[in-house]
């Protein structure tokens, strides 16, 4: 028997780095080497994990929300067995990617924080990540368009890029 119903080849854990992810839209290391995903549910249940060598994170078996038919998903309660997000929005922000920042000037009292582009929520959210596997949203800045991506400059700075048409590239700098 398959470790899954899901259509396709099935791998063993040693030769895989990990599986069950729906959309993910953002892979980053954190500054402590942490290795982490941010992706896309159905109609909800975006989230934000910590992956792990060998685990599962459970799509398409669980979620914390329903498929875009209405047709229930079962949540990660029913299934121990699978790695739950450290973090799920229901109802989601779309997450565009993610990043870790590393600047020591511009805004040096976020260093080591992730910042995650929203846009659905049309936002961009700064996370702190504990170094032991956790992590807890910090702030949500309301930009007023859908944030695609967030990315450092070398001075610190950060620089958002609009999902629209025409877009727009955003720079962020201290007061």
């Amino acid at each position: 028997m398959s470790p899954c119903s899901c259509p396709g080849p099935h791998l063993t854990p040693a030769e895989t780095g990990a599986r069950g992810h729906r959309t993910p839209y953002g892979l980053s290391f954190s500054t402590t080497g942490e290795l982490w995903e941010v992706g896309q549910g159905p109609r909800g249940g975006d989230e934000l994990n910590l992956i792990e060598k060998g685990k599962n994170y459970g799509w398409p078996l669980v979620s914390e929300a329903p498929n875009y038919s209405g047709i229930p998903i079962p949540n990660f309660d029913t299934r121990p067995d699978l790695a739950a997000p450290v973090v799920y929005w229901t109802p989601v922000i779309a997450p565009g990617n993610l990043m870790f920042y590393r600047g020591t000037q511009t805004f040096q009292q976020w260093n080591g924080h992730c910042f995650i582009s929203g846009m659905g929520t049309r936002s961009l959210n700064r996370f702190i990540v504990d170094g032991k596997g956790g992590a807890k949203m910090a702030e949500r800045w309301d930009m007023g368009k859908r944030i695609r991506d967030v990315a450092e400059a070398p001075d610190g700075s950060l620089w958002l890029l609009e999902d629209a048409n025409p877009g727009a590239l955003i720079h962020v700098t201290p007061k």
